[in-house]
């Protein structure tokens, strides 16, 4: 029986970002988010980057009134963070990640 790739992986980092357009903000937010997901092997964590603008009925499902925000969806539990994530190390500490780094 072959496995469904697109099977959930409760241990997968599975991230959503919301931003509004592509303004300066915005721009400086998605490579700091870039910068965070970089400490993980790229098979363990998914990020989709969503403007705000193009899919507003994305942003409503996930109730979500401020931009940037982050929403990490797995693993659980959910948290949200809003802002340009500048200090990734805070933002890790928060969200409750550890990377391979950190073993170090």
């Amino acid at each position: 029986m072959k496995k469904n790739k697109h099977a959930h992986n409760p241990d997968k980092l599975v991230l959503r970002f919301y931003v509004s357009g592509m303004s300066r903000k915005s721009m400086e937010a998605i490579e700091n988010v870039r910068a965070l997901c970089n400490n993980f092997p790229a098979e363990n964590y998914q990020l989709e980057i969503i403007d705000i603008y193009q899919h507003p009925e994305l942003a409503s499902s996930d109730h979500i009134v401020f931009s940037p925000c982050l929403v990490k969806l797995s693993p659980l539990p959910k948290k949200v963070m809003i802002g340009t994530l500048y200090n990734t190390d805070r933002i890790k500490s928060i969200l409750g990640l550890i990377s391979l780094n950190d073993h170090a």
